[in-house]
């Protein structure tokens, strides 16, 4: 397929390689142009404009937020304004729901499709081709768009007839992960000041009841205090948990754990934790015990 990709960060350069890979025709946006370039090649190009990348059958964005996204979809040269009638608008970003409802009626409007389509896994898994995507639209867009996601992922779940539906499963996802990272450091605190080895207790629970990879990538940086370079920046982490709060407050459904980890978000980032990968507010608890300075 002709496709057009913008954001080209840690998660979207592996998503686009693994696209080129597969033999897309794939046109690259990146607000900083040395990124695409990096990728240019037989079957890649560099767009000039944003305009540029939506010439094809369908264009790919994977950028931080709403505000981001906002800024690539609107205005004269945005992807709305350009995007052919019947084609496809994939957004890979975790944005919240309302977002996703509003560019869903939006590109209705223009004779466009749109697909929520965030991913879960970090960056390794998407330089490996082995996100799991979650897809939420019509499902005439989602079978359109099938050979695209078997190039960056392992798996897709259609989840939802509506794009709206698969922003608020990748919200409730990061909710929980964040969850898992709070609980993780709390336990590896506790038996840490009581004097059992972290690296042994981590393997115990690894390879006993907890051995899903969220318990392992996360307990292991954790344990090895291992938060440089981030694979999934700090201020990203307290986004998504502040937009799953957003989620609930719209279905009136209370998150009391959500609201204290945007606290330990907060405590996180309020000490200088703005460029460490989000499984740092696992070890909190560890200096809050006086385990570390």
């Amino acid at each position: 397929m002709k496709i057009g990709f913008i954001g080209l960060g840690q998660m979207g350069t592996g998503m686009a390689k693994n696209l080129i890979a597969a033999g897309h025709q794939v046109t690259l946006y990146n607000r900083t142009r040395s990124k695409a370039e990096a990728l240019a090649g037989d079957s890649a190009t560099v767009a000039e404009t944003i305009a540029d990348a939506c010439r094809g059958e369908a264009v790919f964005t994977m950028l931080p937020d709403d505000k981001a996204l906002a800024g690539i979809v609107d205005g004269t040269d945005g992807i709305l304004e350009n995007l052919s009638k019947g084609a496809l608008h994939i957004s890979s970003s975790t944005i919240s729901v309302a977002m996703a409802e509003r560019l869903a009626a939006s590109h209705a409007e223009k004779g466009q499709a749109f697909l929520s389509a965030p991913v879960f896994g970090r960056p390794e898994m998407a330089a490996a081709g082995k996100l799991f995507v979650v897809a939420g639209g019509a499902e005439a867009a989602i079978e359109k768009a099938k050979p695209l996601f078997d190039a960056i992922g392992q798996r897709t779940f259609a989840i939802s007839e509506v794009p709206k539906g698969a922003s608020l499963v990748k919200l409730s996802g990061n909710f929980l992960i964040a969850s898992v990272i709070e609980s993780l450091g709390e336990a590896i605190a506790l038996v840490d000041k009581g004097g059992i080895d972290k690296k042994a207790y981590l393997e115990l629970l690894t390879s006993t009841i907890f051995g899903a990879p969220v318990y392992q990538t996360y307990g292991g940086l954790i344990v090895e205090e291992k938060f440089e370079p981030a694979g999934f920046a700090a201020p990203l982490g307290k986004k998504d948990v502040d937009l799953a709060l957003q989620a609930g407050d719209a279905l009136n459904v209370p998150l009391p754990i959500a609201s204290l980890l945007h606290d330990r978000f907060l405590r996180l980032l309020a000490h200088g934790g703005e460029n460490l990968d989000w499984s740092a507010m696992g070890a909190l608890a560890a200096k809050d015990a006086g385990r570390q300075n």
